[in-house]
C-alpha cells in the first residue's frame, strides 16, 4: 500500500508514493497536503462474515494490515493486541462488558427506526480520541525504536485530542509532546487532565486565541521543512494519516455489531467539527462498508453543515467561532475537509490544491454549480452518502434530559449533538449509530444545567481539577512558537 499527497501533482516531492511508515511520525506532506492511500483497499463479504467473530484487537489488525503493509504482520498484531485490551479500555459503564471495546445500547426502536449510540470513550481520558490514540502512542513508539529516533509532537487540541495524545505518549522513549490548545475555552475537565499531567516529556502551551488559531499555527511550523526536520516535528492530529484509518476499525466493528448479514446497511452519525471522526467513516465506506447515510452534527458552529446543505464552504474568522457548550466542535475550519474533498473532485490534487489554496486566501470556495461557481462538483456529494444537521444549547440541554430520562443514561453534550441530529435522519429499515463522543464527566457544566446533578465520575477522576496544573500561556505568533519548542527541545 503506497501513499501520496491531496496536492501531489504540484509537487515534486510528493509525487513519489510513500510507504506507511514513511508518513507514520510526519503529518503534512512536504507540499502542504494530506496523505491518502493511491487507492482504497477492497473488503470483501466472505472477509466480513470471518470478522464478526474477532475481538476488537483482531479486527484492528485485520483491516490496519490492508494500510501498513510495510510493518511486518506479528508486529503489527502485537501492536494492536496491545493496545485494545479491558485493561486499557476499563471505563465501560454498567451493563457494558469492557471487553468489547466499543459495546452498543439500542436507545430507540419504533416503526422500523433504530438508533443505537456506540460507546467509544471507556478509554483512559474517557474521550473517543483514545481509540485512535493509543494505538498511535504504540505505533510511535514502536517506529522511533526500530530508527534509534527522537519524536517531538506538536499537536493543537480544541478538548480531547490533547488529553488522549498525552496520556497514550507519557513515559513514551524518545518522545516530546508539545500541545496548543485554546486558553480558557475548554471544560474545567478537560483543562485538568491535560495541565496537571507533570511528566516532563509533556509541555502544554494555552493559546490566546480559539482553536483555529492554535490549529493554523501547528500547520505553518510543518510547513517549514528545514525547521520540521532540524527539530523532528510530527503530529498526533487527525491530519496524522495513522490517526484517521485507526478509526475506520470502529465503524467496521459498529457495522458487525448491529447487523447479522452484510445484505443489511447501517448509517451513522458523527459529531464533527474537524471532519477527522467522519472521514474515517468515508474511507470505511469507501472500502465497502455497507453504509447508508454518514451524517455530520455540528453546533452552533456550522461550517461542515453550511457545505453540506449549500455546496459552500466558508471558514469562519476567529472572532466568529462561538465558544459553546460542545467545545470540542468549537472549529471554524476543518482540517481533514481536504481528504474528501480530494475524493469528490476525482482525486484531481491541481482542482484540491486551487480549492484550497482559495480557503487561505478568501476564506473559503462554492461547490454549489451556481453561475459564476467553482463548478458542480457538489452535485456528487450525494454518492457518498453525506447528510448534515446542526445543534444548539438549548438542544444539548433538551437531548440530554430527554436520553437521562428515557433510557437511564447521562450523554456528553457533543453526543447530545449527534442524538439530535440523528433523530431527524432515521429511516426504516436502516439502523442508525451515534458514535459517542466522550463520557458526561468531561462537561459536567452543562450536565448541571441539564439535569441539576454532577455527572457521574469513573474512579481516579474524582478530584481532578484541584490537582496542580503545569502550563505556559502564549499568542498565536508562530515565530515565538518556534523558538519555544527550539528551547524546550535542545536541538
Amino acid at each position: 500500500m503506497q501513499y501520496v499527497s491531496t496536492r501531489a501533482a504540484a509537487s515534486a516531492a510528493s509525487q513519489s508514493p510513500q510507504q506507511f511508515s514513511d508518513i507514520l511520525l510526519g503529518g503534512l506532506a512536504p507540499d502542504g497536503g494530506l496523505y491518502l492511500p493511491t487507492e482504497y483497499p477492497q473488503v470483501t463479504g466472505a472477509e466480513l462474515d470471518a470478522w464478526r467473530k474477532l475481538s476488537y484487537a483482531e479486527l484492528a489488525f485485520e483491516i490496519l494490515k490492508k494500510f501498513a503493509t510495510d510493518i511486518p504482520e506479528a508486529d503489527l498484531k502485537a501492536l494492536t493486541a496491545k493496545t485494545y485490551t479491558a485493561d486499557v479500555y476499563r471505563n465501560a459503564r454498567e451493563g457494558e462488558a469492557a471487553a468489547d471495546i466499543t459495546p452498543l445500547r439500542v436507545l430507540e426502536e419504533s416503526k422500523g427506526k433504530k438508533l443505537v449510540l456506540q460507546a467509544l470513550s471507556n478509554g483512559p481520558t474517557l474521550a473517543f480520541k483514545d481509540m485512535a490514540m493509543q494505538l498511535l502512542g504504540n505505533l510511535f513508539e514502536y517506529a522511533l525504536a526500530k530508527k534509534d529516533a527522537e519524536l517531538n509532537i506538536f499537536g493543537a487540541t480544541s478538548g480531547d485530542t490533547g488529553s488522549a495524545a498525552e496520556y497514550a505518549m507519557r513515559g513514551k522513549k524518545g518522545i516530546r509532546v508539545f500541545m496548543l490548545s485554546p486558553h480558557k475555552k475548554m471544560s474545567a475537565f478537560q483543562t485538568a487532565q491535560m495541565f496537571s499531567l507533570q511528566d516532563p516529556n509533556i509541555l502544554n502551551i494555552a493559546v490566546e486565541g480559539v482553536f483555529d488559531d492554535c490549529q493554523d499555527m501547528v500547520k505553518a511550523v510543518s510547513n517549514d521543512l528545514p525547521f520540521k526536520a532540524k527539530q523532528k516535528i510530527g503530529t498526533v492530529n487527525s491530519i496524522n494519516w495513522a490517526r484517521v484509518v485507526a478509526q475506520v476499525v470502529y465503524y467496521f466493528r459498529g457495522y458487525l455489531a448491529a447487523t447479522t448479514s452484510n445484505d443489511q446497511k447501517v448509517s451513522f452519525t458523527v459529531p464533527s467539527g474537524n471532519f477527522g471522526n467522519i472521514c474515517a467513516g468515508h474511507i470505511a465506506r469507501m472500502m465497502g462498508l455497507p453504509i447508508a447515510k454518514l451524517v455530520a452534527a455540528t453546533n452552533e458552529n456550522d461550517v461542515l453543515d453550511e457545505f453540506f446543505r449549500t455546496g459552500v464552504y466558508r471558514v469562519r474568522k476567529s472572532a466568529e467561532t462561538y465558544h459553546t457548550s460542545s467545545p470540542s466542535m468549537d472549529i471554524s475550519k476543518a482540517s481533514n475537509f481536504e481528504r474528501f474533498i480530494y475524493d469528490l473532485v476525482g482525486r484531481d490534487a491541481e482542482r484540491t490544491r486551487a480549492l484550497f489554496t482559495k480557503v487561505e486566501t478568501h476564506g473559503g470556495f462554492d461547490l454549489s454549480g451556481y453561475p459564476g461557481s467553482d463548478g458542480d462538483e457538489f452535485t456528487k456529494v450525494a454518492q457518498y452518502g453525506f447528510k448534515s444537521g446542526k445543534s444548539t444549547h438549548q438542544d444539548r440541554l433538551d437531548t440530554i434530559r430527554d436520553v437521562a430520562d428515557d433510557y437511564g443514561i447521562v450523554i456528553d453534550t457533543h453526543t447530545a449533538d449527534g442524538i439530535k441530529v440523528a433523530r431527524e435522519n432515521l429511516e426504516p429499515g436502516v439502523t442508525m449509530i451515534v458514535l459517542e463522543t466522550a463520557l458526561a464527566a468531561k462537561f459536567n457544566e452543562t450536565i448541571l444545567e441539564a439535569l441539576g446533578e454532577d455527572a457521574e465520575r469513573p474512579a481516579g477522576f474524582e478530584n481532578i481539577e484541584a490537582l496542580p496544573q503545569r502550563f505556559v500561556v502564549m499568542s498565536s505568533d508562530v515565530a515565538k512558537m518556534k523558538d519555544y519548542i527550539a528551547t524546550n527541545t535542545g536541538l
